[in-house]
């Protein structure tokens, strides 16, 4: 396992007024996950969920590309199925350690998002991408089966079919059609892209950290519950939330017919 120091080998990682902004940072091998930045990324990671100074993550590529996946070159020290598990399981930590943070994260997808890296943008809640970007589940190419979570995340933003459609063929898409399946919200020109990523993760770093992170928790948590189950955390949740000096600022903001503080950017 690759000693972890900082500055980062792979990775630029950045934090000001409460957003944290990672970004992979090999554009010579278009951002590929080789292991140092796979255990970069997990300590990056760990570090984000232990400050709670940081409301919003962006999570990006540098040099025009996202991710090209897992870089293959690395993948053949020890072609064993117990060397390749761990392997995995070590990333999928990461994954999963993104996917249920509780603050929000953007990715912002410029280039390739490929296999592994397609997996990475899924993990964020909100997915901003340039024209240039480029989507592509290419596991099967390689005789490899999706992962990186794509096997959870992707389900579960483009329906069953569409999934296995996207898995089967291993086929490359676009923005436009990324954004038709669900998997991309805006697009957006290359040199807009990171300012207005920016602009939402500063709207919603000013929101009440406690009513965000029960919201996402809520919503990630409502494909795998049940009614009642929902129900009880929307009443648990309200409770602490309208107890905060934010709302009770806001609904007097309503009544006196002020304008609302939070405003979401416009793409």
């Amino acid at each position: 396992m690759p000693t972890i120091t900082q500055p980062y080998q792979t990775l630029l990682h950045t934090c000001e007024d409460g957003v944290a902004t990672i970004t992979l940072n090999r554009p010579a091998q278009r951002n590929a996950l080789d292991m140092v930045m796979r255990e970069e990324l997990a300590h990056a990671v760990d570090a984000i969920r232990r400050d709670r100074e940081v409301r919003v993550v962006i999570l990006g590529g540098a040099g025009g590309a996202f991710c090209a996946g897992g870089d293959i070159g690395t993948m053949d020290a020890d072609p064993s199925a117990e060397h390749a598990r761990e392997r995995m399981v070590r990333l999928l930590f990461t994954v999963e350690a993104l996917i249920t943070l509780d603050r929000p994260v953007i990715a912002k997808v410029d280039g390739a998002a490929y296999g592994a890296g397609l997996g990475l943008a899924l993990t964020a809640d909100l997915v901003l991408a340039t024209p240039r970007a480029r989507f592509c589940l290419s596991f099967l190419r390689l005789g490899a089966i999706p992962d990186c979570g794509t096997l959870y995340t992707l389900p579960r933003i483009v329906g069953l079919q569409r999934a296995k459609e996207l898995a089967y063929s291993a086929r490359e898409f676009n923005a436009e059609e990324a954004r038709d399946m669900g998997i991309v919200l805006d697009i957006l020109p290359p040199e807009r892209i990171d300012a207005h990523a920016r602009q939402i993760a500063l709207a919603m770093a000013g929101l009440p950290a406690g009513a965000l992170s029960t919201t996402k928790r809520g919503l990630n948590a409502s494909l795998n519950s049940d009614l009642h189950t929902m129900m009880e955390l929307e009443a648990s949740g309200q409770g602490v939330a309208r107890s905060s000096p934010y709302h009770r600022e806001a609904v007097g903001r309503f009544l006196a017919k002020q304008a609302t503080r939070y405003q979401w950017p416009r793409s």
